[in-house]
């Protein structure tokens, strides 16, 4: 080996172990035009500073607390590895820590974002931050900054990770956090599109081990395409909630999220009741029927593992049920009257009829 041939070969750098500081810095440049869309007054820096600086509106309020959540989507990302399809994982991310914080009362400041992957390429990073921005304009708030790390070696090829941060703000006079639910409350449920971000685990085993589907294979009791409609976007329960919020406050609300309807609700109930669901009160979606009859999966199981159509749960006094009901359906939200809280020790009991 001549001495040129050896120093060639001791030559080590970031690029030879697997990092691309190149196409970090393109993504980064892409980053920073879709991040700053979403910036409002109370941005004080830009995309790329050590941190983000934001002016919260404490005047507009008396005591103002700020109310936070950090999340992720789970395995659904196999889906968006599968599907090359990257936009809506980023909405789901969004829409489902925005949901976690709503359901004390809060509004939603700004959100920040980890993306770790094995090898950076701009154009999913994009795809991913076009979903993110989306999802922060349509709740009305700042994505502020992250992280994106370039991690060779321990992520797969062409696959990452996605995990999100809210910062939201309520008043606390107006917080919600279930203490007041007592006997006699009305719970109301307000519909998913899908499956949101649970219970894919289950969902990609049955659909692609047992069934032996195809990412874009047709199930005709769905009418789609199988990967279509496991990638629907985690709905946003924002807008029609901080309506009712402005009229009527509820007793206690539960985002239904890993564990389902039983698993969440739950969490908000005092020790002195328990909850009732009717599982017959509301239309089940294709999707979830195609699920269980094909994987032969029991009717505990299925509502231990998803939200089998709800997505979000207010409970409220029966004095306030109607008007509540109204004040959905006049910000384009439909609910359904899906059971009561009745004497009890701390449980969700649910009906199957």
């Amino acid at each position: 080996m001549t001495m040129e041939e050896q120093e060639k070969q001791s030559k080590i750098d970031y690029a030879s172990a697997g990092v691309n500081l190149q196409a970090g810095d393109e993504a980064v440049d892409r980053i920073k035009k879709l991040a700053r869309s979403t910036f409002n007054k109370n941005v004080l820096s830009d995309i790329g500073s050590f941190g983000g600086l934001f002016r919260p509106p404490f005047k507009e309020m008396a005591d103002p607390i700020l109310v936070s959540s950090t999340d992720s989507v789970g395995t659904k990302l196999k889906l968006a590895f599968k599907s090359g399809r990257h936009d809506t994982i980023g909405q789901c991310i969004v829409n489902h820590c925005v949901n976690d914080i709503l359901v004390q009362g809060a509004r939603p400041l700004f959100f920040m974002d980890y993306i770790g992957v094995g090898q950076l390429e701009p154009d999913v990073i994009e795809q991913i931050v076009v979903g993110l921005t989306t999802a922060c304009k349509e709740n009305d708030m700042v994505l502020l900054g992250g992280e994106t790390a370039e991690l060779p070696g321990f992520y797969n090829d062409g696959e990452y990770d996605l995990v999100g941060t809210v910062v939201g703000i309520v008043d606390c006079e107006k917080i919600v956090d279930g203490t007041e639910i007592s006997e006699g409350d009305i719970i109301l449920g307000l519909p998913s599109v899908g499956l949101h971000t649970n219970g894919y685990s289950l969902a990609r085993k049955i659909c692609f081990e047992i069934a032996g589907l195809k990412h874009d294979d047709i199930v005709e009791k769905i009418g789609a395409p199988i990967g279509q409609e496991l990638l629907s976007i985690h709905k946003s329960y924002l807008k029609p909630t901080m309506a009712l919020l402005k009229q009527l406050r509820p007793s206690g609300m539960a985002h239904i999220t890993g564990g389902g309807i039983s698993g969440n609700l739950v969490r908000i109930l005092p020790k002195t009741v328990r909850a009732e669901i009717d599982a017959s009160s509301w239309p089940h979606l294709p999707i979830f029927d195609y699920l269980q009859t094909t994987g032969v999966v029991s009717d505990d199981d299925m509502f231990d593992a998803f939200n089998m159509g709800i997505g979000y749960i207010m409970v409220v006094r029966p004095y306030d049920a109607d008007k509540a009901k109204q004040v959905l359906s006049d910000n384009g939200q439909t609910c359904f009257e899906i059971g009561k809280i009745v004497k009890g020790e701390r449980a969700v009991k649910i009906v199957h009829k």
